[in-house]
């Protein structure tokens, strides 16, 4: 993919190939991570705040199964629409993209079996200027969120400005607020390496997903088709590739824990 560099993000540039699923694969088999303890979220709410639709799905998709499990009850909150995914686009204006990705991402949780218990609403931010609207996040979490509510972001340095926004803004109202929270692990994998010494791996926390969480996350992510398919107007390539999927669709899922 192209890079995507940011003077926000300062060295964790996303650009070519990145590290490769292998990579990552080799690295946990031989040094595992702590698996993620799952009993404090029993009978919870859990409020995934997600910089664009589908950073639930993918950073999330498999956790999210459990938590039914669990008796939980989702609260995702899309902090942005993804309106500039496609820039100079006539395949996929922004007004389009406005329409399609949230729609997407219902889908998605519909392939999870999750939608029966999950709410989700629609912040719509500026995409691309989310660090210049942390001021209304924050407004809409101290509306949305409440006492015992368990957090879960996007990585505060994840390498994608948006994401960053996000995980500082919601680490520092957990904190603000004394609530559990949790950051996940989306571009990451593509800048960093294993034992990267710019990710504090001591509170990395491992969820295993099943076979069949696996099967699920993978249909889930098929539905956006605006982010894994070619633009033909511009002749970019997908905004996920395949090989972007495949190291998203490890068999777990990265949580921080604080």
């Amino acid at each position: 993919m192209a890079a995507l560099k940011h003077p926000l993000v300062e060295d964790r540039i996303i650009e070519g190939q990145g590290t490769s699923r292998e990579q990552w694969l080799h690295a946990f088999f031989q040094q595992p991570l702590s698996p993620l303890n799952l009993e404090k979220f029993h009978s919870k709410r859990i409020v995934i705040v997600a910089p664009h639709p589908d950073d639930e799905i993918l950073g999330c998709g498999g956790l999210m199964q459990q938590l039914i499990n669990l008796n939980c009850h989702l609260l995702i909150i899309a902090v942005s629409n993804g309106t500039q995914s496609h820039p100079n686009s006539s395949k996929y204006s922004p007004e389009q993209l406005n329409q399609i990705r949230p729609q997407e991402s219902l889908a998605a949780l519909h392939c999870l079996e999750v939608s029966d218990f999950a709410q989700r609403i629609a912040l719509n931010l500026p995409d691309g200027q989310i660090h210049l609207q942390t001021e209304q996040l924050w407004q809409a979490l101290d509306a949305l969120v409440q006492a015992e509510d368990i957090l879960i972001c996007s990585y505060a340095q994840d390498g994608h400005p948006d994401h960053e926004a996000v995980g500082k803004t919601v680490q520092a109202f957990a904190l603000a607020h004394d609530l559990a929270y949790l950051q996940v692990l989306i571009w990451a994998w593509h800048w960093a390496r294993p034992l990267d010494p710019r990710i504090n791996w001591q509170q990395a926390r491992a969820y295993s997903l099943t076979q069949t969480q696996l099967i699920k996350k993978r249909q889930a992510i098929m539905q956006f088709k605006s982010q894994i398919e070619a633009d033909e107007s511009t002749g970019n390539a997908a905004v996920l590739s395949a090989a972007i999927i495949e190291r998203l669709l490890m068999p777990w899922e990265v949580y921080l824990c604080e």
